[in-house]
C-alpha cells in the first residue's frame, strides 16, 4: 500500500498518542473531528488524523465516490499502525473510521480504542447489527455516542452484548455528529467539548 499521509496536532513528545480516522461521508475535516482533534491537542496529546484512499482519490479528481471495500480500509488501518508503531497507541475515528479501527485493534495490540458516534447498525435498520465483534473485543474501549444518534440510540444499544471493556458515554441530545438540537439549550461545541474531556480522562486512565 502507498504510504498514507498524516496530519499531527500537539507535541511532538507527548504522552499519549491518539489517531482518529475519517467517517464514510467526509474527511478529516470534518467539523467534530477537527475540533475533537484540536481540543485533544490542547491538552497536550498528540493527535494524529489520516484519509482513506478513496477520500484522498476524491480530493484529487472532485469525484464523489463510495468508500474503499472493507479490506481496503483495514489495511490502511493497519500500516497507519505499523508506521506509528502500537505501543501505547491508542486509536479510533468518526463512525466508519471508528469501526474499521475496532475490527483491528485486538490483532494490531494498541492500547485502546475510541469511537466517535459509532454505527451500530445502518439508518433506519436496527436489525442490521454492526456488532458481534464487540461482544469479545479486548482493547479497552470508550464510545461517545450521541443520545438521539439514528445510527444507534440508548434504547437501540442498551440490548446488545458488549465486552465489559467498553463504556458508552452518552453525550446530551446528541445525533450521529454528537450535535444537539437548538431547543436542548446546548451547542455542538459543549458537546464536543465533553468529548474533548472524556477522551482526556479515558487516556489518563
Amino acid at each position: 500500500m502507498p504510504s498514507i499521509q498524516l496530519h499531527f496536532d500537539g507535541p511532538r513528545r507527548a504522552v499519549h498518542t491518539i489517531v482518529l480516522a475519517h467517517g464514510a461521508g467526509r474527511g478529516l475535516d470534518t467539523p467534530a473531528l477537527v475540533a475533537i482533534s484540536e481540543g485533544l491537542a490542547g491538552k497536550g496529546i498528540r493527535v494524529v488524523r489520516f484519509e482513506f484512499p478513496y477520500m484522498v482519490q476524491r480530493r484529487q479528481d472532485g469525484t464523489r465516490r463510495p468508500p474503499d471495500r472493507q479490506p481496503v480500509l483495514l489495511d490502511t488501518w493497519r500500516t497507519v499502525i505499523d508506521e506509528l508503531g502500537a505501543d501505547g497507541l491508542v486509536i479510533g475515528g468518526k463512525s466508519m473510521g471508528g469501526r474499521m479501527a475496532s475490527l483491528v485493534a485486538d490483532e494490531c495490540g494498541v492500547a485502546g480504542l475510541v469511537c466517535l458516534g459509532y454505527p451500530f447498525h445502518p439508518p433506519a435498520r436496527p436489525e442490521k447489527t454492526r456488532t458481534q465483534h464487540l461482544a469479545d473485543l479486548q482493547t479497552p474501549t470508550l464510545i461517545l455516542q450521541g443520545e438521539r444518534d439514528r445510527l444507534g440510540n440508548r434504547d437501540d444499544v442498551a440490548g446488545y452484548r458488549l465486552s465489559p471493556g467498553i463504556h458508552v458515554d452518552w453525550i446530551p441530545d446528541g445525533d450521529h455528529d454528537l450535535v444537539p438540537r437548538k431547543r436542548s439549550g446546548r451547542t455542538a461545541e459543549e458537546n464536543w467539548d465533553w468529548a474533548v474531556e472524556s477522551i482526556a480522562g479515558f487516556l489518563d486512565s
